[in-house]
């Protein structure tokens, strides 16, 4: 089942979110400028609105929320309805994927990570930044999933089953950096970036085909 229902709806209030968490988006998109392949063809799957694409300097996203891809285009996002299990592109095509906070609301990341696997070209990187289940902010994202119009449906993931998944699918040759050390609303400038993973509640986990 696709989770676009909170998307279409409160689009605003999801882009609002960024304008009222400023350092926290500053903080993530940095954070996915450390480890993002510098040359190919890139691809974001789930581009939402185009917050991240457009600063990473991806030109193609998949999008099922017609919402959510209106925006991206006013953004000059070349934009697909599409899903994750079902890329609609030829084998070995792109230099690079990335999924930001797109994993949660996936179907099924085995076949997500498969169909990445298969449309990369050999070598190839995927990028992907997510919650960490295991963290406080993802613990506490977990506890109160309820309480939001965009998580009340998702599944959240730790960086470990993450990892046990896109080795199924072929991926090797991992990189991890992590941010967001404080709860949201403590943050008043851009956090850190470190290497590893499993203090930071934001994972950059970057993988090779």
């Amino acid at each position: 089942m696709i989770k676009i229902s909170a998307f279409e709806s409160y689009a605003s209030e999801y882009e609002q979110w960024f304008d009222d968490h400023r350092y926290v988006y500053e903080s993530e998109l940095a954070a996915l400028k450390r480890l993002l392949p510098q040359d190919g063809l890139g691809l974001e799957v789930g581009v939402g609105t185009g917050r991240f694409a457009v600063p990473l300097g991806i030109k193609l996203g998949i999008e099922p929320s017609k919402a959510m891809r209106e925006i991206a285009q006013t953004r000059q996002i070349d934009v697909i309805n599409a899903v994750a299990e079902a890329l609609p592109f030829s084998n070995n095509k792109f230099g690079y994927i990335v999924f930001v906070t797109t994993v949660c609301f996936l179907d099924s990341l085995e076949q997500a990570f498969k169909e990445a696997f298969r449309v990369l070209k050999a070598g190839g990187a995927i990028l992907i930044g997510l919650i960490d289940k295991d963290s406080p902010l993802g613990k506490d994202y977990e506890k109160h999933k309820n309480d939001s119009h965009f998580y009340k449906e998702v599944t959240f993931h730790s960086v470990k089953e993450v990892i046990t998944c896109l080795e199924k699918s072929g991926f090797g040759d991992f990189l991890f950096v992590e941010t967001i050390f404080h709860p949201l609303a403590e943050i008043v400038e851009k956090e850190a970036i470190k290497e590893g993973y499993g203090t930071g509640a934001f994972v950059v986990i970057r993988a090779n085909k």
